[in-house]
């Protein structure tokens, strides 16, 4: 199986360990990956602040980068949630109206593609470690997953999974929320963080390292014995 590689802007240009994770990932199992260094931004920020004429500038670029049917995988629910549900407003009944449909079928967020398409729930990964998993907004109620990450911890060596309370409920994050309501998504962070705490764990994991940054500054900030990991880095430990 050849795929192409989507990289969203935060992991490129803050967490770009994680894209090679990905890669490396997927190459453990047998699936070549191209990489379209020409490919940019999917247009979510600029959409979710209602630029939709600049969001569809953007995303029609996104869609002539990735011009073949085969698979597109992103580390990412968010970004990924963005094409599938967001480019049907964006190019229906447009030039670009057959190309936007090919792309929402063929792109993947990463833990979807592993479970519900390879059929792999383990992927020889170790790590020593106790972690809570976090839902993020996007990945639960935008794309719609929830047991497949967890499926894939559970499956990690050494790794112990205990859930937090209130795991569906958002960090705070948000996009430019956190910036125009910075009091509120602060008070978010902090609850979301004090539920992991609570765990007892020493990692908060999740598919979406936006929101992991999120908690991270709060953790930072305080002083916190708790760090947070994106779930692709956890898969490509150990081996």
């Amino acid at each position: 199986m050849i795929v192409d590689a989507f990289i969203p802007c935060f992991i490129d240009q803050i967490y770009p360990d994680t894209a090679f994770n990905m890669i490396k990932i997927l190459e453990k199992l047998n699936v070549s990956v191209h990489y379209n260094t020409e490919q940019t931004c999917c247009g979510q920020m600029a959409f979710n602040s209602g630029f939709w004429e600049e969001a569809k500038e953007i995303g029609e670029k996104f869609i002539k980068d990735f011009p073949n049917a085969r698979p597109v995988i992103g580390p990412s629910a968010s970004c990924v949630g963005m094409v599938r549900n967001h480019y049907p407003k964006l190019f229906h009944n447009t030039a670009l109206h057959n190309e936007s449909n090919q792309l929402i079928k063929s792109i993947y967020e990463f833990t979807d593609f592993l479970v519900n398409v390879l059929k792999v729930e383990d992927v020889g990964a170790s790590f020593n470690a106790v972690v809570t998993y976090h839902d993020s907004c996007a990945a639960l109620r935008e794309y719609g997953i929830k047991e497949e990450p967890r499926k894939l911890l559970r499956n990690v060596k050494g790794l112990k999974l205990i859930e937090m309370k209130d795991t569906d409920e958002c960090c705070g994050f948000g996009g430019t929320f956190s910036v125009k309501h910075e009091a509120i998504s602060t008070a978010m962070a902090q609850q979301k963080v004090e539920n992991a705490l609570e765990t007892g764990a020493e990692y908060i994991v999740s598919t979406d390292s936006s929101c992991l940054m999120h908690q991270f500054g709060y953790i930072k900030k305080h002083k916190l014995p708790i760090k947070v990991i994106h779930i692709v880095d956890v898969l490509a430990s150990g081996w």
